[in-house]
């Protein structure tokens, strides 16, 4: 049974009557699937034996998701427009999958879910049972960009997936709870960003209930007027629809939601004759219900119905207090189960699916949900054209971030047409020294313009908002519908988004397990303005715990890279936009460094991950030793800097000592290759370390963290770490590494506290002390650090 697209000869007050019946429907599906364990059709009088031993669910959002759900069908079938509904409230999963359910969707991703008899016994009985259906929606919902764990994140994975989606209206409900999250707070400005020209429209629902887990709302307290006013100042166009009386609540909504596309129809048109004139006024609904509308007005003498009560189960113990299992059942019977089905074939009631849209415009099958199906891969430019000379290792030094710059300048370049790439960035474009961007685009704004304004257009493809977590949520709703970004941030403050990578991480890790899910663009950051060189701000811009938070991830997720210079880093970000279904963690130094490796050297050490620089050491590539005495290991380029360094006041002091060096750009093939997929055979791994000489390790970040990467390797003690140790104040660069141990003399000390004594070991353990304390009294008469030891 395919359901029809339009029922446009249908008078209005049928389908109206046709739309309340579709309500009751989802009301009774969604009800029962928290409760029901048999008897699913209430065909006989319900009994304890009924009822789930484990009831896990929410009821207070569903009418309201329900009651937007099915007016959404019905605006597509008068308007066949492409609709993507992003669903805040995601603990309200049995109304959505309830729906799904009706229009077929979920039986044809799975068939036990037909659409029939059968498949609503299913669905009702396999809700919250292991190894059924899960309570909040996941990567295994059709339909749906986000899981229903990310509180607060809705609307700013609305508006990235309507950027440069012209044809796209993006519905977004959000819950007057999760409006009170920071990261939804600061997403409704991004109305200021939205080109209607070039990109689809956001219809934000705001669903007012009245109260959280077990308290009021914000908003729910707040008057229409102030609701009114708050959404005004943010730029939109307010509409209420308000009511606890059913019939009046569906023509309120259908009338509203024909405004609101109008609305978004007319800004468009306005905007694609080349007549926008700054911000539109975007529509806004705000629906107001009762919390758990329709559920008993009290259980037990306790209010239930429009109280916080109604957030979870309603009725809480049906099964064990007699009292309460009469009132399940008058509450369940007053959605008429009976008209669901027919009593002779099974067969579900067509008059009552009629309300469902056709194939690709239900909701829960629109493309863009499922944006790997979408996805078209960039048009690269030859990393090797934007690469450094380097004439000897170290002889030059040029600023990473700069060069990369130029190399994604070409990107927005290649794909303008497309129109598939951007870059987002808490206003640090220009300070990460990557202002080249801006020959190919700009920052997009459409808000009032002044003189001295730059790199400021209504079609720039670079996102600018001091709010990382609006950054994070615009680029996971692109690349969740098909397209491709980066993330540029300083490292101090991308932490601030470790929940919502946890759940992209999350999301990324299922929808693997989903043969219909398609991969994604993988989710790249570059991280920048780091530890090591934020010397001036100080110990509040010093955190370079984000390696921890996305090592920490699955491995078949998580990939985290240092390259150690500009031609590793043009390598690195090749590599991570032409990859799919992983979050790529990229560090590195906007600060000028020494260059170290040629265009091909870069790509083939970047493709091995590890290598030895036999250069660095004392050893020749073509005869090197076996056993080397010590081994100096890095990751990171400020680390990499310093061991170069300390490799050469070895070679010179300690001319014997079999030295080798060993560069690490791919962090998690230090893992077991049991562990990771990067990891390293053990072979490999000891031909790099040996399996017994002591390795001295400057690292970029906690040294805690590579000794985690490292405990299943032989011998792991000998591994002894430098990084940052929560050491910082505002100082000169070397200083920095002075006071966190890790210091080019600092790690060659370190070095002879570990090797068989050799005869000129005294003498470069006294010259090392001593350049420490020339440095401590320099660096307090001239404010920077000693010529020799200085990189800028």
């Amino acid at each position: 049974m395919t359901p029809a697209l339009t029922t446009a000869a249908v008078p209005q007050a049928t389908r109206l009557a046709q739309l309340h019946r579709y309500w009751l429907a989802t009301n009774y599906l969604g009800a029962a699937q928290l409760y029901l364990r048999d008897n699913f059709l209430l065909e006989r009088p319900l009994q304890a034996a009924d009822i789930k031993p484990r009831l896990l669910g929410h009821w207070g959002t569903q009418p309201g998701l329900n009651m937007v759900y099915a007016h959404l069908n019905r605006l597509v079938q008068d308007t066949e427009a492409s609709l993507l509904l992003v669903t805040g409230p995601g603990h309200g999963a049995p109304a959505i999958l309830a729906n799904l359910f009706l229009e077929g969707t979920l039986g044809e991703v799975d068939p036990q879910y037909s659409l029939n008899r059968a498949g609503l016994e299913q669905l009702i009985g396999q809700f919250s049972w292991p190894g059924g259906l899960p309570s909040h929606l996941v990567p295994g919902t059709p339909g749906q960009i986000q899981e229903g764990g990310e509180l607060g994140y809705c609307l700013a994975h609305a508006y990235g997936a309507a950027l440069d989606n012209p044809d796209l209206i993006v519905a977004c409900v959000v819950g007057d709870g999760e409006a009170e999250t920071g990261p939804l707070a600061a997403a409704w400005h991004s109305n200021k960003y939205l080109n209607p020209a070039t990109s689809g429209a956001v219809l934000p629902i705001l669903h007012v209930n009245g109260y959280k887990l077990s308290g009021p709302t914000i908003f729910g307290r707040m008057s229409d007027e102030e609701l009114h006013h708050l959404f005004t100042g943010y730029g939109y166009q307010v509409r209420f629809v308000s009511g606890s009386e059913p019939h009046q609540v569906h023509a309120a909504m259908w009338q509203a939601l024909d405004w609101a596309h109008a609305e978004i129809r007319r800004i468009q048109e306005h905007a694609r004759l080349g007549l926008l004139d700054g911000v539109p006024a975007w529509p806004i609904l705000i629906l107001q219900t009762p919390k758990g509308w329709t559920c008993p007005f009290t259980v037990d003498g306790q209010a239930i119905e429009n109280t916080f009560h109604a957030h979870q189960l309603p009725v809480a113990d049906p099964a064990g207090q007699p009292s309460q299992l009469p009132i399940l059942e008058a509450w369940l019977r007053s959605y008429r189960p009976q008209d669901l089905c027919s009593p002779l074939t099974g067969a579900l009631c067509e008059e009552m699916l009629s309300g469902c849209p056709a194939g690709d415009h239900r909701l829960g099958r629109n493309p863009h949900a499922n944006g790997g199906q979408l996805l078209v891969p960039l048009k690269l430019p030859n990393f090797s054209d934007y690469g450094v000379m380097v004439p000897a290792p170290g002889g030059v030094t040029a600023a990473a971030t700069h060069k990369l710059a130029t190399f994604l300048r070409d990107v927005f370049r290649r794909n303008e047409d497309a129109r598939n790439f951007r870059v987002v960035c808490p206003d640090e474009t220009t300070s990460n020294r990557m202002t080249t961007l801006f020959e190919a685009t700009q920052r997009a704004w459409l808000g009032p313009l002044h003189e001295t304004d730059e790199y400021l257009s209504p079609d720039g493809r670079v996102m600018e908002i001091l709010s990382e977590h609006t950054c994070q949520g615009w680029l996971e709703g692109y690349l969740l519908t098909g397209r491709h970004g980066v993330f540029g941030c300083y490292e101090a403050f991308i932490p601030l988004v470790d929940s919502m990578l946890n759940q992209y991480a999350k999301w990324l890790k299922v929808s693997k397990e989903v043969p219909w899910r398609q991969p994604l663009a993988s989710l790249n950051y570059l991280l920048t303005s780091h530890v090591w060189r934020q010397d001036h701000n100080g110990y509040t811009h010093q955190v370079p715990s984000f390696l921890n938070a996305v090592a920490a991830k699955k491995s078949s997720v998580a990939r985290v890279y240092l390259p150690p210079d500009a031609n590793c880093l043009l390598a690195v970000m090749d590599h991570c936009l032409r990859s799919r279904d992983y979050i790529n963690l990229i560090v590195a130094s906007k600060s000028p460094q020494p260059q170290w490796l040629g265009i091909e050297a870069a790509r083939d050490h970047c493709k091995r991950g590890i290598s030895a620089w036999h250069w660095a050491g004392n050893e020749s590539s073509s005869e090197p030793h076996p056993h080397p005495d010590l081994v100096l290991a890095c990751a990171g380029d400020v680390p990499t800097t310093e061991t170069i360094a300390a490799a050469a006041l070895i070679k010179q002091h300690l001319p014997v000592l079999r030295l080798r060096v060993v560069n690490v750009v791919d962090l998690l093939a230090l893992m077991a290759p049991d562990a990771h997929p990067h990891g390293l055979p053990e072979a490999t791994f000891l031909g790099l370390f040996s399996a017994d000489a002591p390795v001295i390790f400057a690292f970029h970040g906690y040294p805690s963290l590579i000794h985690e990467l490292l405990h299943h390797r032989p011998a792991p003690a000998r591994f002894h770490v430098r990084g940052y140790m929560e050491e910082g104040r505002t100082t000169t660069p070397f200083d920095m590494l002075v006071i966190n141990n890790m210091s080019r003399y600092q790690l060659v000390m370190a070095a002879l506290d570990r090797i068989t004594a050799q005869p000129n070991s005294p003498a470069l353990a006294q010259f090392c002390q001593l350049k420490l304390t020339e440095h401590a009294a320099y660096i307090r008469e001239h404010g920077i650090d000693m010529p020799e030891v200085r990189c800028e």
